[in-house]
């Protein structure tokens, strides 16, 4: 691989990072869950960069095997990683009491490493197993096999995360999956620490990075279900008149003098009126866009555009949120008591409910009923 390759990846992966960084610092205002992935991914870039700035010495393999850098690096990446995904379900979890405690071993390994390097210790560089062997009990390599071994405690630890979070109730499912990739990438760095090789090395690079951004996208993803939503409004709340009539802007010039917005919130009011008077219409399975743009008389784009310029995603989104609004209707009123009667309130499917629910309403269906019906028992 080469030198310039090898340059871009490791730039590219620490300016993600940096973004990463910046991102979940200004989520931390908001939520304190974000703050200790703030300080990793952070570390993680300052690495990087350093990585980058020395890269001229990876693609001829000078690191060797067991290179004292590299596995400083592979400790504090290991330690990191094993609390990482930790502050999402379990902020309370990262005191500093506790994680000085876990870093402790990593710490005098690492102000040893740092002592020898200060005083001038030999810190040899092998590239055989052969000249392994020979200074297997040299102070230099048994350093080495320190650090291999507090690494391997801390995958180890990584592997023990899903145990570790299944004790806490508000584990998100994909935390599970992310921790079983994270170790096993772990346990590929271990391997090219032993075995170096550039291209396996900037593997990994990439690995980490995507696995580092999948965690933070979909850490963010729970930030924005609290953000607000569009409101359904009441027929009472919305204008006496009733909405303009939609005239073709390519026949006159008059459309040139009509307000963008003000024509998209009038659009909007008719599909309101119309949704609202219609409610047996939308509570059929079959019911989508193309009729409701048969109802109210106007194409799909600006259906869309009418939509989103509320705040709505698509038209499907749209419908659904009526949907859902009125499950929850049926839900308090009794009408609905089990999972499998959603269906009721327009569902193609149960599934689809459930689905919708947990997106729009960030809690799952079945949950919010049992919710609901211990309130109604109280």
């Amino acid at each position: 691989m080469g030198a310039n390759t090898i340059l871009l990846t490791l730039a590219c992966s620490a300016m993600a990072h940096l973004v990463m960084t910046c991102v979940m610092a200004l989520y931390a205002r908001h939520k304190v869950q974000y703050l200790s992935l703030a300080w990793i991914d952070g570390i993680f870039s300052a690495i990087l960069i350093g990585a980058a700035v020395s890269s001229g010495m990876i693609p001829d393999g000078k690191p060797g095997i067991l290179n004292p850098i590299m596995m400083i690096m592979l400790v504090v990446g290991c330690f990191l990683q094993s609390i990482y995904p930790l502050s999402i379900p379990m902020p309370g979890y990262l005191q500093w009491g506790r994680m000085w405690k876990y870093a402790s071993p990593a710490i005098v390994l690492i102000i040893i490493y740092l002592l020898a390097f200060m005083v001038g210790e030999n810190m040899e560089e092998f590239y055989t197993f052969a000249e392994v062997r020979e200074h297997l009990f040299s102070f230099s390599m048994l350093l080495r096999l320190a650090a291999f071994l507090m690494a391997l405690f801390y995958v180890f630890n990584i592997f023990m995360l899903p145990r570790l979070m299944v004790r806490h109730p508000n584990v998100p499912r994909y935390l599970k999956g992310y921790c079983m990739v994270l170790s096993l990438s772990a346990v590929f760095y271990l391997v090219v620490c032993i075995v170096y090789d550039p291209t396996l090395l900037m593997v990994y690079v990439v690995i980490f990075t995507l696995l580092n951004m999948y965690l933070s996208l979909r850490a963010l993803e729970t930030m924005a279900m609290s953000l607000p939503r569009p409101a359904i409004e009441g027929m009472e709340e919305m204008a006496e008149e009733a909405p303009v009539a939609e005239v073709v802007a390519e026949e006159s010039g008059k459309n040139k003098r009509e307000d963008f917005n003000e024509a998209n919130l009038q659009r909007y009011h008719r599909l309101e009126a119309w949704m609202q008077k219609n409610r047996a219409a939308w509570t059929e399975s079959t019911f989508g866009r193309d009729q409701l743009c048969r109802e109210v008389g106007l194409n799909r784009h600006l259906v869309l555009q009418s939509v989103r310029s509320q705040g709505h995603n698509n038209v499907h989104e749209y419908i659904n949120r009526y949907r859902i609004e009125e499950l929850k209707r049926m839900i308090l009123r009794g009408e609905v008591v089990t999972v499998g009667e959603s269906i009721d309130a327009g569902f193609g499917t149960v599934a689809t409910a459930r689905s919708c629910f947990k997106k729009m309403e960030g809690i799952r269906l079945d949950e919010y009923m049992a919710l609901r019906g211990a309130k109604a028992r109280a």
